[in-house]
């Protein structure tokens, strides 16, 4: 399905069946009153803006990235310009609730969070796992969706557009804090991911992969798990205090210790085994991770 490029806040008012916009780079959007538009099946689109929001009574779900959410309980998402979102529309007995936040970059243009906006990796995330808000988290993003609103329905001034970005920082901020609490508090789902971190990398280690295409990547792990890299490495730093390359290492050293204590091959038909092109360079990693070398190691068996 070809997706539908929205490439202004008035054209998505206007798909919407709402007034034109009373600012043309922000809108915040109140479910309850939009008209969505008729459709059969799914409706995909692409906005040329940023979309974050809090959906709560929406029987259908939402498919985005790798996975599809639904949101009975109530949940935030963050969508960048160019992402595809994906779904069915409500259901006529839905008992819609929430907000959406439109963004045009533009806004954002000369403000360090213009430069700075990539360093929150949800925009990221949600192509991946959307946010769980508490009813005090709500109240506290709620709080600040009401602040932007009344200031840009308030007559513009040269401040205007300073406040609104420190408020849109405010948010961001927040829900960056809800998403490292999301990390540790949900803990079976991200006990599961560990554990398929763990059978991956077993497999891997395992498997002929090593010898044929050397050793796993961060991008092979995070593809393998469905899940951005990003994600991935923040979910294993939250959780373990180690990078994802980290656990790629562990796992390395933990074959090598394997393989030097219960056989007899050469450091070279080791290092080759693990899927090192160049003997020197598995020494070196060894020797980094356990401060003894390989032969060091082995000798202490002896």
């Amino acid at each position: 399905m070809q997706p539908i490029r929205v490439k202004s806040i008035t054209e998505a008012h206007r798909m919407l069946g709402l007034p034109g916009p009373q600012h043309p780079l922000i809108s915040v959007l109140n479910y309850a009153q939009l008209q969505m538009p008729d459709f059969e099946g799914e409706l995909s689109a692409m906005f040329d803006f940023y979309y974050i929001s809090l959906k709560k009574g929406f029987t259908n779900k939402l498919f985005y990235g790798q996975q599809t959410y639904d949101f009975d309980e109530g949940m935030m998402y963050f969508v960048a310009p160019n992402q595809v979102l994906r779904g069915a529309g409500p259901e006529p007995g839905d008992d819609l609730s929430g907000w959406i936040l439109l963004i045009h970059p533009d806004l954002l243009w000369g403000s360090p969070l213009g430069k700075n906006i990539k360093k929150y990796d949800f925009f990221d995330y949600a192509v991946n796992e959307a946010l769980f808000l508490s009813d005090k988290e709500k109240a506290i993003v709620n709080g600040i969706i009401d602040n932007i609103q009344m200031e840009y329905q308030a007559n513009i001034d040269k401040f205007s557009q300073d406040i609104i970005i420190s408020y849109i920082e405010t948010l961001l901020n927040y829900a960056e804090r809800f998403y490292q609490r999301q990390f540790l508090t949900r803990k079976k789902s991200n006990h599961h991911i560990l554990n398929q971190v763990e059978q991956h990398l077993n497999h891997y280690f395992g498997s002929e992969q090593l010898l044929s295409q050397g050793l796993p990547t961060v991008q092979y792990l995070a593809d393998a798990l469905n899940i951005s890299a990003k994600y991935l490495g923040s979910l294993l730093k939250q959780l373990t205090g180690q990078t994802t390359q980290q656990h790629i290492h562990e796992k390395l050293i933990e074959k090598a210790k394997e393989k030097l204590s219960t056989t007899t091959l050469s450091v070279s038909e080791i290092a080759y085994e693990l899927g090192f092109e160049h003997p020197q360079s598995f020494s070196k990693l060894f020797k980094s991770k356990t401060s003894l070398s390989p032969l060091e190691f082995r000798a202490s068996f002896n």
